[in-house]
């Protein structure tokens, strides 16, 4: 058995909106789920016939309708009319359905997941836009099921297609990261294994919900909504980098300049670095694309941050990037973007990404120096320590 049981690394600080999501799921569970679950059902309720028709349709001839009556509790009727059916879909059971489980084992699994991969997640987007894009893919999610089971009449309950827009995030913002994955097969094997993250979460959307979904098509488990969300997740933060990369930078004097390129070369090439900011920053987004080269981007950046405009120089480092997937300099662009992360922004997860892309560009002496500093200060602060946070020795060449 493969278990996920952590991910590295991590922000500091609470991720109060996770923990709460957490909270209130598990609170639904033993308030709700749990006292009717221990009971019978009312026979007399509307929706009791409704439900063994159902329920007769899908088992078939694998239980008896006398089996059927026999096992119908209070939290299966109460499941038949707040979960999400396609066939008779309500507005409010969009949102109930996600904090509705099936059982312990559901309620952990999805938990487990929320609170591995929520905290970095939450700390990105802050905690109430975390919220609202949580219960948008969760919304997505479901209504992805529903699209393809348009005539099903089986409630779908579970967080499982918000989780997975979460998981849809994460995919997209931390690809560097690694998650812990425990192998358990007693009494021969049990350890903790570092995975890269994208194949984790790759082998989840692939392996545990697009190929059963092609082949089992609905067996009890809602594969649509989980690749409904996961790929609601990752559109959402690749709208959301893409809409950072065309930001305006307010508190930098702009400028208007009618042959921009070569007046920021010229202040660049002779140290007025607050010029060149001001023609830079007075252009539109699009034009200033591939404007600078990654060099002289990383002497403009290392200005602005020591002037205090940290958030212009990641800005423009961070368009750096993106425009020259190679050339000199580039290892330092990203190094310098994963310090301001980092040293400017508290935002661990984040930097880690750009150092180790910066140590696979092959960065000069000093700055790979400056990177393990960098890297030893993430592991430092990290919370959960299930083994060390280990990066391939190449990267340290």
């Amino acid at each position: 058995m493969f278990l996920p049981v952590g991910d590295a690394p991590n922000p500091r600080g609470v991720p109060v909106m996770t923990y709460g999501l957490i909270a209130a799921n598990v609170a639904l569970f033993l308030l709700v789920s749990v006292p009717l679950g221990s009971r019978r059902a009312d026979v007399q309720d509307p929706a009791f016939r409704d439900y063994l028709e159902v329920m007769a349709r899908e088992v078939g001839d694998r239980a008896s309708l006398p089996d059927l009556v026999r096992g119908v509790s209070a939290y299966d009727l109460f499941v038949f009319k707040h979960g999400f059916r396609p066939s008779a879909p309500q507005l409010q059971d969009l949102l109930v359905s996600m904090f509705l489980h099936a059982g312990l084992m559901h309620l952990f699994g999805n938990m487990l997941f929320l609170w591995i991969y929520g905290d970095n997640v939450e700390h990105r987007l802050g905690a109430l836009a975390y919220l609202v894009w949580y219960l948008a893919t969760g919304t997505a999610g479901t209504l992805s099921h529903a699209l393809v089971f348009r005539s099903s009449d089986v409630p779908l309950v579970g967080a499982s297609g918000a989780i997975s827009g979460v998981l849809g995030f994460y995919f997209i913002w931390f690809p560097k990261n690694v998650v812990r994955v425990l192998a358990f097969l007693p009494p021969f094997l049990m350890q903790v294994f570092q995975i890269p993250a994208r194949i984790v979460l790759g082998l989840y959307l692939v392996a545990d919900n697009l190929l059963p979904l092609l082949v089992v098509r609905e067996g009890g488990v809602a594969h649509g909504a989980h690749l409904g969300g996961f790929i609601a997740g990752m559109a959402v933060a690749w709208v959301l980098d893409r809409r950072r990369l065309f930001a305006r930078v307010e508190d930098i004097e702009a400028v208007s300049a009618a042959s921009a390129p070569e007046a920021i070369r010229a202040a660049i090439a002779e140290g007025r670095y607050g010029d060149a900011a001001s023609v830079y920053f007075s252009l539109p987004a699009p034009a200033a694309r591939g404007l600078l080269l990654p060099v002289d981007a990383v002497a403009l950046a290392a200005w602005l941050r020591g002037q205090g405009h940290a958030d212009a120089a990641l800005l423009l480092l961070r368009r750096t990037v993106r425009d020259a997937p190679r050339g000199e300099g580039l290892a330092e662009a990203h190094a310098l973007a994963g310090a301001i992360l980092l040293e400017d922004r508290d935002e661990a997860a984040a930097a880690y990404q750009y150092l180790l892309t910066a140590l696979e560009l092959g960065p000069r002496p000093e700055t790979a120096a400056a990177i393990r500093r960098d890297l030893a200060a993430i592991e430092a602060m990290q919370k959960r320590h299930v083994g060390r946070l280990h990066h391939p020795p190449s990267w340290y060449s």
